[in-house]
């Protein structure tokens, strides 16, 4: 990932519905969650829903998956990973006990079926 790719999925996601949609995307892995039940969780009208997850797919953090006549959307949580890889790329200029507290905060404790607790 260079700066030009970090900052189309900064911006892909600095919008509330965006940022919302990942964020529940994220909590529905692995099995996604398909494009009218997304627009009915977020309470906004399908063509803004689906407009706002063409966005989402462009930047890498979304894909969608025909199933029969729905469209399921899961999360890319690899996009998520590079992003954030790259956001923390030579963190704290290498001081590892600087970095400890964030990478602690960045390992969630996961419940048995593996879902932050």
């Amino acid at each position: 990932m260079d700066n030009t790719d970090a900052i189309a999925a900064l911006a892909a996601l600095a919008q509330t519905t965006r940022l919302d949609t990942f964020r529940l995307l994220v909590t529905r892995e692995p099995g996604g969650v398909a494009a009218g039940e997304l627009a009915r969780l977020m309470d906004v009208p399908q063509n803004t829903m689906s407009a706002h997850l063409a966005i989402l797919a462009r930047a890498g953090f979304v894909r969608g998956e025909r199933r029969s006549r729905s469209i399921i959307y899961r999360a890319d949580l690899a996009r998520l990973r590079e992003l954030t890889l790259f956001l923390l790329k030579d963190c704290c200029g290498g001081t590892a006990d600087v970095c400890a507290p964030l990478i602690a905060d960045l390992t969630p404790r996961c419940s048995s079926k593996g879902l932050p607790e």
